[in-house]
């Protein structure tokens, strides 16, 4: 079988890795039993390298786990059938949300939901006496001004912060502005999820009262 050429496009996709015929991937598609990437697959949808494809063609059990990630590793992808929704950067640590629920992704990631994120942040300089008051009131991050949160300041030097936005490096570009240099960021709560005594680089499945309460949450059944 030649080396398959990305992208391509779904149906294809499902044809090569001998799912089914791409008329019956057509179908599989239309039934919304094939999700890309943690969202349900339409037709016309192109396959990157890489790209995480999934076809439920029987009751599918879906499965919630809260992840540790530690510093200096890269979010997973496909982890095991599930997917993350959201990211942490390298330098980043802490609580990751993955799942194989597509029905979630739209949810948590749209900005239009204001979920939010928990973060316990150290800087390099001692905090000001205004950092507290500065920090939550929004801060000019240049092409955007943040939106109001909720800070509180634990130590000389450290504070948590809680999100609900999430714009690339939004908090090491906020404390940039204000004159702060990161060395440590750890998220430690997405929404009702916590990451409690996980340690770094473990995982557990999310608990039936904690995934009710996330689709309660999210307006979801």
């Amino acid at each position: 079988m030649p080396d398959p050429v990305y992208p391509m496009r779904i149906n294809k996709y499902l044809a090569y890795k001998q799912y089914c015929t791409r008329r019956e991937a057509d179908m599989h598609i239309k039934n919304g039993k094939v999700e890309l990437n943690g969202r349900i697959a339409t037709l016309g949808d192109q396959v990157h390298e890489g790209d995480a494809v999934v076809v439920n063609l029987k009751t599918k059990r879906y499965k919630y786990v809260a992840y540790n990630k530690p510093r200096g590793k890269t979010t997973p992808e496909n982890e095991n059938g599930l997917f993350p929704i959201g990211r942490l950067d390298k330098d980043s640590h802490g609580l990751l949300f993955l799942t194989n629920d597509g029905r979630l992704t739209d949810r948590l990631l749209n900005p239009d939901f204001e979920h939010e994120k928990e973060y316990v942040v150290e800087v390099q300089e001692k905090l000001r006496p205004d950092f507290e008051s500065k920090m939550s009131s929004g801060v000019d991050i240049g092409e955007y001004t943040t939106r109001p949160c909720e800070v509180h300041v634990l130590g000389e030097s450290t504070f948590s912060i809680i999100l609900t936005e999430g714009k690339k490096h939004q908090i090491r570009r906020m404390c940039e502005a204000l004159g702060y240099t990161v060395v440590d960021l750890m998220r430690t709560r997405i929404m009702n999820i916590e990451i409690g005594k996980l340690t770094s680089g473990s995982a557990r499945e999310v608990s039936d009262i904690e995934v009710r309460s996330l689709f309660s949450e999210l307006g979801l059944s």
